[in-house]
Order: structure tokens, then C-alpha cells, then sequence
């Protein structure tokens, strides 16, 4: 299991140094990042694992190559990257703190609507850059993409680490949503955190609603995504941000392999991303909950060996993540047969979902909703 999650990191170092601009058959994705990581001269790799001072921005461009399956990403396999072969950066521009709401309104869609993805643990910078423009690109959604990336050290063994370092990021994490909020280029703001990144996050929405009384309603939805959480801490959170609050989604496998380990070391305390829902205790739970999704990925077969990362590695998910959970609407939506109450309902294999996706499921997803939705 070590070694597999090890593995989750990308094979080569300082690929982020730009490149001539592309031929025009590759795609595009156009970044806003901020860290809370230390700056480095490395050639291509600008930003390390460990803290800075101050919270950074610049803007990514991401050049990806035609012909590539969907969910995957081709790394460079020599410098420069042949952006006909693999991803790679064709800008790297650092930005000013104070300048950020220049860039919304700069990079504004016409639907006024912004995507900031938090990454999980053992993430170099360049992982979560590549990344995160993979599921941009793979979901097709029409959106601004903001990238938060924490100082991760990209190894197995800095776990705790990582996980104070998300505490240490999460006022900046903070200040980078609400400029999003303030500003009049954006209407609809997406948050979508996976694993470890879960954490602040929720963190930053907590404060938010401590301090304001209550979460802007221009934050719409929120997308946990194997959640590395202590399912008692994720309760306390969810109680103190207060009913009122964004539709929360929730990715979960009982397999997940990496929160296996996570909870070996976590004092045997269940992961969120990890819960079995055929247990009758967690249903019980989630049947009293209001304004919460819960998708079960436990039977895909498609996604990444750990069963991890399914929500950017199986085609299908990315594809209806951008289809429909960034337009706000559950998969349950999709087909008006299935329950509005509380429910488990199985959608299997080769179903179509919805005429408005007309995307086909591998294996079956099950849908769990609380009571009540926002």
C-alpha cells in the first residue's frame, strides 16, 4: 500500500519551464495559482514543498496534447516536453497579491463562474498544476480555474507534515475565496478539495461563517472528494458553518486504499472518504443531514489503483463532474425516476445518465441524499 501511494507522484522534476508556444491541435488551460509554498530559482519547478512567508500568485498556462485518454496525464518523458507527446507550461507569470481581482476580471467566462481546487497530500507543485488542468480540461466545464496548492513535500513518510501545513494555509486559502466573493466579475464559486485538502477548506469555511454570520450564496457548491477527514471533526465542522450553507458533495470509496493508511495512523478513526454506506449507522446519519450528496464510487473499477483519485483518473466521473456537479445539479437529477428524498439509488453498468449528458457508466455509482436540499 506504501509503495502505491508513493507512486502517486509525478516521475520527473523542473517540467514546468515554458515552452514555445504549441501547435494549435493541443488545448489550452489557462491557470490562476496561489501557494502558500517557498519560492525556488530551480529552473521549472518555481515553487517547493516547504512554507513560504507569504502567500504567492502567478499565472499557469497549461499546453495539453491531442489524442490522450481521458483522466490521464502525459509527462514529459525528456526536457523540454514535446507538447505534441505530453502536458506542458507555455507561461509562467507571477502575479501581485493585490492584483488577483484584476485577473477574475481578466479571465472572466460569460457564466461569471469560478472553480478553486484545493490538492490532497503527497502533491509536488508541478502534480498539482498538471493535474488540476487535467480535470479542467477532461471535465469541459466553462469555468475559471483557481488553483490553491499548500506546501506538500510529495513524500509518503512527511504525512504530518502535510497535514500541519494545511493548518498553516488556511488563511490564505481563505483570502483567495473571498476575493473571489468580492468580486463583481464572479456570480458562482465552485470549491472542489480532494483528500487532505478537504481539511482547510473546511477549515476556511468555518471561519468564515464564525466571523460573517454566515457563507456568502456565492459560494454554491462544495465538492469533498475523498475526504481525508475524521468523520467526529467533519460533524463538529458541518455544525458550526450552520445550516445555511453550499451543497456539499461528497466522493466516497470503501476501498479507498490511501485513507486505509491514513487511518492506521490516525488513531483508527474513520476517513469520511472512506465510509461503507451499507452500514445502517452511516445511513442514519446522512438520512438527518441537509444539503449533502454522497456519491459511492466503491464499485468503479476504472480509476487509479488506489481507488484515490477517481473523481479526476475514471473518464465517466470527470466527464459528469463537469457535466453536471459543476452546473449544480446532482447526478440523481439527471433521471427523473429516481427518489428527491433520501435514498440509495444503484445506476448500472452502461446506463445512460440524463439526455443532457449521454455519458455511460462502466460500473455502478450509488446516490445517497440527505433529507433536505439547499
Amino acid at each position: 500500500m506504501a509503495s502505491g501511494v508513493a507512486s502517486c507522484a509525478s516521475p520527473a522534476r523542473g517540467v514546468l519551464s515554458p515552452v514555445t508556444p504549441p501547435p494549435s491541435n493541443t488545448a489550452k488551460v489557462d491557470l490562476l495559482v496561489a501557494t502558500t509554498r517557498a519560492p525556488t530559482s530551480e529552473r521549472g519547478v518555481f515553487f517547493t514543498g516547504e512554507r513560504g512567508s507569504d502567500l504567492s500568485l502567478a499565472n499557469v498556462v497549461v499546453s495539453i496534447p491531442p489524442n490522450r485518454r481521458p483522466g490521464t496525464i502525459q509527462w514529459p518523458r525528456r526536457l523540454p516536453g514535446d507538447p505534441e507527446r505530453s502536458f506542458v507550461t507555455t507561461a509562467v507569470d507571477t502575479i501581485n497579491v493585490g492584483d488577483i481581482r484584476t485577473w477574475y476580471r481578466s479571465h472572466a467566462t460569460s457564466g461569471r463562474r469560478v472553480l478553486i481546487f484545493v490538492h490532497g497530500f503527497n502533491t509536488r507543485f508541478e502534480d498539482a498544476v498538471f493535474r488540476f488542468a487535467q480535470i479542467v480540461h477532461d471535465s469541459r466545464a466553462e469555468v475559471t480555474p483557481v488553483l490553491f496548492t499548500w506546501p506538500s513535500r510529495g513524500a509518503l513518510l512527511d504525512y504530518n507534515y502535510d497535514r500541519e501545513s494545511t493548518n498553516f494555509s488556511r488563511s490564505e486559502l481563505g483570502y483567495v475565496i473571498q476575493q473571489a466573493v468580492k468580486s463583481p466579475d464572479v456570480s458562482e464559486i465552485t470549491i472542489v478539495a480532494h483528500s487532505m485538502g478537504s481539511w482547510p477548506v473546511m477549515e476556511a469555511l468555518r471561519d468564515m461563517a464564525m466571523q460573517d454570520r454566515r457563507i456568502s450564496p456565492k459560494i454554491t457548491d462544495v465538492v469533498l472528494a475523498s475526504p481525508d477527514l475524521d468523520i467526529d471533526v467533519f460533524r463538529k465542522q458541518l455544525i458550526d458553518i450552520g445550516q445555511d450553507r453550499p451543497h456539499i458533495s461528497i466522493f466516497v470509496s470503501a476501498n479507498d486504499r490511501a485513507l486505509r493508511l491514513s487511518r492506521l495512523i490516525s488513531g483508527q478513526m474513520t476517513r469520511v472518504g472512506a465510509v461503507d454506506l451499507t452500514n445502517a449507522a452511516y445511513k442514519a446519519q446522512l438520512e438527518e443531514a441537509s444539503g449533502i450528496t454522497v456519491y459511492d464510487l466503491t464499485a468503479l473499477r476504472n480509476g487509479d489503483s488506489l481507488n484515490h483519485a477517481q473523481f479526476a483518473t475514471s473518464p465517466e466521473v470527470v466527464r459528469l463532474f463537469g457535466e453536471r456537479l459543476l452546473r449544480g445539479q446532482s447526478l440523481s437529477d439527471a433521471d427523473p425516476g429516481l427518489p428527491g428524498n433520501f435514498g440509495a439509488t444503484a445506476i448500472e453498468a452502461g446506463q445512460t445518465i440524463g439526455t443532457a449528458t449521454g455519458v455511460a457508466l462502466s460500473a455502478p455509482i450509488r446516490i445517497f441524499e440527505g433529507a433536505v436540499r439547499r
